[in-house]
């Protein structure tokens, strides 16, 4: 009954495209190559307030940094959801990739697939071009499938995924609000990889999303605070 919600929620981003993920759980389907020159700048950012967390998984661990001052509605959900450990025990179900760029490329998704025991209420969106907070390499994005309805699905980019930022020019207004990023892989991007590797069933999934589903999906095992290492 969950997978069958969850894969309904898939199914409405499906006019969407990429442009450079995953429940109201949905990263678009498609991520097509950015234009010539096209790459986020962060050269000589400033030092904002994070969060360490650890995604343990069965494959390994992966740290990443919650941005809780410039995307502090996003990143404190994604707290709750590890404080209350309501991702312990779900898994990575879902493998994206794409063949332009340096490979791999495309992203991995996982969560609480919509879960009625799991979830908490939708949050208000957080664009990209309010927060700065972009879709670079590493990067966490909440799933969704209209903005305001993201609860507790997300995806790690594998490499920078501009398309999926705010475009406030665009014709669309999904796309004017693009995805939500909230943080950064700090560690463990070769679990993140080795996610991205797990082999995909071509039966599973409906629609645009067949074949993208994880055969053997990746246990995620335990998420939590880690303190930050002292000078």
């Amino acid at each position: 009954m969950i997978l069958s919600i969850m894969l309904k929620r898939f199914a409405l981003l499906a006019p969407l495209a990429f442009a450079l993920s995953t429940p109201a759980v949905a990263q678009e389907s498609e991520i097509a190559e950015p234009l010539a020159g096209e790459a986020p700048v962060e050269d000589a950012a400033p030092e904002y307030e994070t969060t360490l967390v650890v995604i343990e998984t069965t494959l390994g661990e992966i740290t990443v940094a919650l941005e809780t001052e410039r995307a502090p509605i996003t990143a404190n959900n994604f707290l709750r959801y590890a404080d209350e450990d309501r991702f312990d025990g779900t898994v990575f179900y879902r493998t994206l990739s794409v063949e332009w760029g340096e490979q791999p490329n495309g992203f991995i998704q996982g969560g609480t697939q919509n879960n009625p025991d799991r979830i908490l209420d939708p949050i208000p969106h957080e664009p990209t071009n309010e927060t700065g907070v972009l879709h670079l390499e590493g990067a966490l994005s909440m799933a969704r499938f209209d903005p305001g309805t993201a609860t507790g699905d997300f995806s790690i980019m594998l490499r920078d995924q501009p398309g999926q930022d705010a475009d406030p020019d665009n014709e669309d207004p999904n796309r004017q609000l693009g995805y939500a990023a909230f943080g950064y892989v700090v560690g463990g991007m070769d679990v993140v990889h080795a996610i991205h590797a797990s082999p995909t069933d071509p039966d599973l999934g409906e629609g645009w999303m067949k074949g993208q589903m994880i055969a053997e999906p990746v246990e995620i095992v335990d998420v939590r605070r880690v303190e930050p290492p002292q000078d």
